[in-house]
């Protein structure tokens, strides 16, 4: 049995993830009760076929119980359980546009009155211990729904071997700025220019 628990952010795109996955032949359950995660995972592992591939969505609105789930992954990787753990995040001014667009509220906002920045700042420090265990992290800032659904694809069925670090490697004009969601910016104006280099052109 293969299992992957979807969590992160809310609005980074975790029922996207769990469509992909269900459309992939994942039997999908969102926002189960964490104490429930383990029978769950027990009946799917004595289960048919159809059962073989699972998908569990938790977030924060599991609530108090959400602690409980450090203590779960351990006792299912003591029962060697082959689960793993997609994180998805996105930065706060890309959440917050997004809660703005579908004019949702946030699992945390208790009333009107609650600013979306500061629940944003409060789900992202409750889930820093999920994030730690993450095996796979996506952000998902600058991404379309139809890249980070490629982007799951290469990743879980495609046999291509990500885990936490992703390398893109792109070049760009200083006259547009830097892109966004880069890391490091080498200057590299010193070396030929590959486009005059066949092989590398």
């Amino acid at each position: 049995m293969k299992m992957i628990i979807v969590t992160g952010m809310s609005g980074a795109g975790k029922s996207t993830a769990l469509n992909v996955l269900e459309d992939e032949g994942y039997y999908c359950a969102d926002n189960m009760p964490i104490s429930l995660i383990p029978k769950f995972a027990e009946l799917a592992n004595a289960g048919e076929d159809e059962y073989s591939n699972i998908a569990i969505g938790v977030d924060i609105r599991s609530g108090h119980s959400l602690i409980e789930l450090d203590a779960v992954l351990d006792d299912m990787k003591a029962e060697h359980y082959n689960y793993t753990i997609l994180f998805l995040e996105s930065r706060d001014d890309v959440l917050v546009k997004r809660y703005k667009e579908t004019r949702r509220t946030h699992p945390l906002a208790k009333d009107d009155h609650d600013r979306i920045d500061n629940v944003i700042r409060l789900e992202r420090e409750e889930l820093k211990f999920l994030k730690k265990r993450a095996d796979v992290i996506i952000d998902t800032s600058q991404m379309l729904t139809r890249e980070l659904k490629t982007e799951l694809e290469n990743i879980f069925f495609n046999d291509k071997n990500f885990k936490n670090l992703f390398v893109t490697v792109l070049s760009f004009g200083f006259k547009y700025g830097i892109p966004a969601d880069a890391d490091l910016v080498f200057d590299v104006r010193f070396l030929p220019n590959p486009y005059y280099i066949e092989e590398l052109k």
